[in-house]
């Protein structure tokens, strides 16, 4: 008997853990609830990952098998449950932190003392951590370079889904609710979970929308993106069953223009290994910089604006857009992830592990080395990192991204019906033009032109430039 430990990997189909297990013999699901972990969880990734884990355990019961569900210290209730069944070997699939590692090392101690052999399995990632490195062996720091290697890299197939004659015959109890883990209903309205919706999202973009995806997928109002970031987070879906789809659309598409746009959708999924790979070789990221200064960045305090960016009350409306799509969908746009990052760190001056800690909290997708990654590209401390001196103008990204506000007047009501020309030149008006136009709406809590100059003056000194 072997036990498989379902983690970020809640799926049957292209798990190469649950494989190798079947491959060996009968094999039992199993997931812990773990309080470590959870005490870094929100509602909306619980929501979404119980409604994940409820369409897995009724795929096993299908198959006359079922998912046991434990809650406690994976070192005390993985060896348990695999001595109650008589299991040789625990398999899991291997997640890529310092968390993560920890607990592993801790998990397999305890499964050694008891004599139980381990195996686990590189599953989240097409390319590993550590299989794309520099000719020193060291982990790039520089995405371009790691693209070169990574997109003519050889990729495996997707993994079979496990024989059903290969499954315990088991049975568990109820799955826990929201709130038996603690947990208050999301604020958002949270995505469907699961490998049905997974497969759904990822046959729908690769159908159409991803030969579109250069031209409009930094358009935040445009259908455009494959909607697939909390399925890759929670893995609902393979890695390599998108990367066999990426490629039979590729073999499909219509012009050379549409074969460029499937290759610039694998380029944000190099992006994704690039962080994950970055955070493996550095798991201090999540709370200190990447990049080093020759003094501490005086990041200034002030709660007040802190509260108004997460309650897009910043006057700014493509910032105000996008944290309140945050609040209402647990999902933020990737183009205005960047322009509201760049907006707490270089308009508002505030450090960027607040913003990574609010978005830890509100996103559905809320992924450790994507986010980590972001956050600090966005403020200018991290790998390939934003220059300093290159600050988004909230305004001109606006404009250029949302041009006729349609993004703007979804999320930001009080400017449902102002003219685009309005939304993009809000902080130019004179109060009594924004008192016309829309008067619920906040006037501009700071002086974009002003916080640049003193982003630029402030990561001076720290340089040691002054």
């Amino acid at each position: 008997m072997n036990v498989h430990w379902h983690r970020r990997d809640l799926r049957a189909t292209d798990n190469r853990s649950l494989d190798a297990a079947a491959s060996e013999g009968m094999t039992l699901p199993v997931f812990v609830f773990d309080p470590e972990i959870l005490e870094f969880a929100s509602p909306p990734r619980v929501a979404f990952m119980l409604e994940s884990l409820a369409e897995l355990r009724a795929w096993y019961r299908e198959r006359g098998s079922d998912l046991v569900v434990a809650t406690g210290d994976p070192r005390d209730e993985i060896p348990r449950i695999a001595r109650e069944h008589g299991a040789d070997c625990v398999t899991w699939n291997l997640d890529y932190s310092g968390l993560a590692d920890d607990r592993d090392e801790a998990v397999r101690k305890a499964l050694g003392g008891a004599g139980i052999d381990v195996e686990s399995y590189d599953d989240a990632l097409l390319h590993e951590p550590g299989s794309i490195t520099t000719q020193k062996g060291e982990t790039y720091a520089v995405y371009s370079y790691f693209w070169r290697k990574w997109r003519d890299r050889e990729t495996e197939s997707p993994a079979p889904e496990p024989p059903a004659d290969r499954l315990a015959d088991v049975s568990s109890g109820p799955l826990p609710s929201l709130a038996d883990l603690g947990f208050d209903d999301p604020e958002a309205d949270v995505p469907d979970g699961g490998m049905d919706a997974a497969r759904r999202r990822l046959e729908t973009f690769c159908a159409g929308p991803v030969y579109r995806y250069a031209d409009r997928r930094d358009e935040p109002a445009a259908d455009a993106t494959s909607g697939l970031s909390a399925h890759l987070k929670w893995g609902t879906v393979g890695i390599r069953t998108v990367d066999e789809a990426l490629e039979r659309a590729k073999d499909d598409a219509p012009d050379e223009a549409a074969i460029e746009s499937c290759e610039e959708f694998a380029s944000q999924l190099a992006w994704r290994e690039f962080y994950a790979h970055v955070l493996d070789a550095n798991p201090s990221v999540v709370t200190q910089n990447y990049r080093s200064y020759e003094h501490r960045i005086r990041w200034r305090t002030d709660p007040d604006a802190l509260q108004a960016w997460k309650d897009g009350e910043t006057g700014y409306p493509i910032v105000d857009a996008g944290m309140r799509q945050l609040r209402s969908e647990a999902f933020v746009h990737n183009r205005v992830r960047m322009i509201v990052a760049s907006f707490l760190t270089k308009d508002l001056l505030l450090d960027w592990r607040k913003g990574y800690a609010w978005f830890r909290e509100k996103l559905v997708d809320h992924d450790t080395a994507n986010d980590v990654g972001g956050w600090q590209w966005a403020a200018g401390t991290g790998t390939d990192a934003q220059p300093y001196f290159r600050i988004f103008n909230p305004m001109t990204q606006g404009e250029r991204y949302d041009p006729d506000a349609e993004y703007i007047h979804e999320h930001v009501p009080e400017l449902e019906e102002a003219p685009p020309e309005a939304i993009h030149d809000w902080p130019d008006l004179e109060p009594e033009e924004r008192a016309a136009v829309a008067p619920a709406y906040p006037a501009p809590i700071v002086d974009h032109a002003e916080c640049r100059e003193a982003a630029i003056e402030m990561f001076e000194t720290a340089r040691g430039d002054e």
